[in-house]
């Protein structure tokens, strides 16, 4: 077929166009690793990429949250820890009432059991990053308040949180709560770790009878009672001890899954987006190359062009 003349101008500045386009990707891909930026480039392999890129940011989130659920966990860890030194002392105390004592040691043992107290409701008041541990979802304001009378004695202590958990997503599907409620009197959920309906546990109340107990001189009632009723709440704490040590557990496995699928799909992504450099640069250079000869050619086509003009005038 043949060209007009008067068209060839045209021809060439569409030529160099498409010549300047394929240049100019090249040199991008070249520069920043990427074989493709836009959809355009390679549409099947761009929906790939971003279906990977999605992919391997909730793996990402995944493990934002196993992190921050294990730092949750060892806060709670430490908390349970010391409150497992509180009970194994108070469950000392209270069998020390079986031998002859005085009534000022009966009264120095009470007045070390107040103690206890209010060393364990410091311990379940704990708090990481700002929120209570132990409230349930009511992380703001303390879960426990104690009561004292005038003379210090411990008169009661308040739970003021609920017996809901909130929980994190760790994998697609499993969600984990590291949280414990400090109480729970509804038969179901989360055990409370101070008190729970479902096994008897009832850790302050227990401790505060324990405390009058020895202040009044009735080691009758500590051995019949207190000492069986701290037996179970400390069975209470360590259970949630190993439960605790459970979770970490999990944790760590769930975080080594989602470590593996993250760098998994970061190597796939990387298969499919980046370019092969040194081939890169050999089209990038062949294309450079064609570039200039149309350059040349299209300066020489015009010369012959205002040369004819110049001849017809």
């Amino acid at each position: 077929m043949r060209i007009a003349f008067n068209n060839a101008p045209d021809a060439l500045v569409s030529q160099l166009g498409t010549l300047g386009s394929q240049q100019y990707r090249l040199q991008n891909q070249a520069a920043t690793g990427k074989r493709i930026s836009q959809l355009e480039d390679d549409p099947t392999a761009m929906r790939q990429v971003l279906n990977l890129q999605t992919q391997e940011s909730q793996s990402t989130q995944y493990r934002h949250n196993i992190a921050a659920l294990q730092a949750q966990a060892n806060s709670s860890a430490n908390a349970i820890q010391g409150l497992h030194k509180v009970s194994s002392r108070a469950g000392e105390l209270a069998t020390l009432a079986n031998g002859a004592r005085s009534p000022t040691e009966l009264q120095s043992h009470a007045t070390e059991v107040t103690q206890l107290v209010r060393q364990a409701v410091q311990l379940m008041n704990s708090q990481h990053q700002g929120d209570y541990l132990f409230g349930g979802t009511n992380t703001a304001q303390p879960p426990f308040v104690a009561v004292a009378d005038a003379n210090g004695k411990i008169t009661s202590v308040t739970y003021q949180g609920n017996d809901a958990v909130p929980a994190a997503e760790i994998a697609a599907g499993t969600t984990v709560s590291v949280q414990v409620p400090g109480a729970n009197t509804s038969g179901s959920g989360a055990t409370g770790l101070i008190t729970d309906s479902r096994n008897g546990a009832d850790f302050f109340n227990h401790l505060i009878a324990l405390q009058n107990h020895f202040g009044a001189g009735d080691t009758a009632s500590i051995s019949s009672a207190d000492i069986p009723a701290l037996a179970q709440d400390e069975d209470n704490i360590t259970l949630q001890a190993g439960n605790n040590g459970i979770i970490q557990t999990q944790l760590l496995a769930a975080d080594s899954v989602a470590a593996g699928q993250s760098l998994s799909l970061k190597q796939m992504i990387s298969q499919n987006s980046d370019v092969d450099l040194a081939a890169t640069l050999t089209r990038l250079s062949a294309a450079q190359t064609t570039f200039q000869a149309a350059l040349q050619s299209g300066a020489a086509l015009i010369g012959q062009s205002q040369s004819l003009l110049s001849y017809l005038r």
